[in-house]
């Protein structure tokens, strides 16, 4: 088939979409009879995602939580670089016994171990040390 009489009649019509104010294509190209169709045999939704976890009580794990949350759990949730995830026992029993304030100076200057490496306050300079010792903190009550 010859599509060159077509040519001139798609860039039209893409013009004319662009005109109307149309940015981008409609998600589906379906008919509504085959969209409902199509609905009523897709499989139910899942179920809404668990809430969010409380704030601790104690306003200095609130605030490490936040600080958590926003900066620590891209890399901790993850695993990156031999992160521990919080509430993984096994993965802060040995960090545990050397105590928050240990933890928090190298989680502030940095570091490299055998099992992974942390950036200085985790990339983010504007943090505080205050902030970082709140997270650690929350990450060990977490995983106590």
């Amino acid at each position: 088939m010859n599509m060159k009489p077509f040519l001139p009649c798609l860039t039209l019509g893409l013009v004319f979409l662009g005109a109307c104010g149309l940015e981008k294509p409609p998600a589906s190209l379906k008919f509504p009879e085959e969209k409902k169709e199509a609905a009523a045999s897709a499989p139910a939704a899942p179920a809404a995602a668990p809430a969010a976890e409380k704030a601790p009580a104690d306003p200095k794990l609130a605030a490490g939580k936040a600080v958590y949350d926003t900066n620590c759990a891209a890399c901790h949730e993850a695993g990156m670089m031999g992160a521990p995830k919080p509430g993984d026992k096994a993965a802060w029993s040995a960090r545990i016994p050397q105590g928050v304030e240990t933890m928090s100076k190298k989680s502030i200057t940095g570091f490299q171990g055998k099992v992974g490496a942390m950036p200085p306050k985790g990339g983010n300079a504007s943090l505080t040390d205050e902030a970082i010792g709140n997270a650690v903190a929350f990450m060990v009550d977490k995983s106590k």
